[in-house]
């Protein structure tokens, strides 16, 4: 049975992909700084996939402390990675000129550190297996300036970045990189939104995304994905 770390994972496109990888037999590893909710995900994972090996693990990747034993416990049980989902993150409009004090530093700890630490955390497992494909949900926002996109946009900006020179380093390794770049995506935070249906995407069709490009062949990478609503941004 393949084994998969997926951050983020209690909501959202974190969510489906975890639950889109549970459905191919794969067992995870996920965490999340919200205990409670961690708590009733495992309790409904274990009932739908009983025979999937699921780790919870309460831990907020944007303390490098807590990346590291996150890690830890992780290859503490799982000996192979074969798939890693830095999917963890956190959106917060404003200008440059104008958002709090303090917002990039938050925009690039959660956004940014948490993918840097704890791939390379993971990375000494992949390179002696020489193979596992490392998956980074950037954003639209990681192309192009748009409005109010301050300390966010930067910080995805930065997390595609990575995902390219992380790309570049580990092909000698027969290591996958891909960087994911969606746009509008329906998740809790567009909750209560006047949004019409149809209008923006559902995390689901991130998470066809990912497992499509995971099952091509080992000779061949998707690079990047670009997913937008079909009306366009908003």
């Amino acid at each position: 049975m393949p084994n998969a770390i997926v951050t983020g994972a209690t909501q959202g496109i974190g969510k489906a992909i975890a639950e889109k990888l549970l459905s191919e037999d794969f067992s995870i590893a996920v965490c999340s700084r919200n205990k409670k909710k961690l708590q009733l995900l495992e309790s409904e994972w274990n009932e739908k996939y009983p025979t999937a090996s699921i780790i919870t693990y309460n831990a907020d990747l944007s303390n490098k402390e807590e990346v590291a034993t996150f890690g830890d416990a992780v290859l503490s049980n799982f000996t192979e990675i074969d798939l890693l989902a830095n999917n963890a993150g956190m959106y917060l409009p404003g200008t440059i000129a104008e958002e709090p004090d303090g917002l990039l530093e938050a925009m690039i700890g959660i956004n940014l550190y948490s993918a840097y630490h704890l791939t390379r955390k993971i990375l000494p497992v992949m390179k002696k297996a020489k193979a596992g494909h490392i998956f980074n949900t950037c954003s639209v926002a990681s192309l192009r300036a748009y409005p109010n996109g301050g300390s966010y946009s930067i910080s995805k900006y930065a997390l595609l970045g990575f995902s390219e020179n992380l790309r570049e380093e580990l092909r000698e390794h027969n290591i996958k990189v891909t960087s994911i770049c969606p746009g509008a995506t329906y998740t809790p935070s567009w909750e209560g939104s006047d949004i019409e249906p149809g209008r923006i995407m559902e995390a689901t069709d991130i998470a066809a995304m990912l497992w499509s490009a995971y099952k091509l062949s080992s000779a061949a990478n998707v690079e990047t994905i670009i997913l937008r609503p079909v009306k366009g941004d908003l």
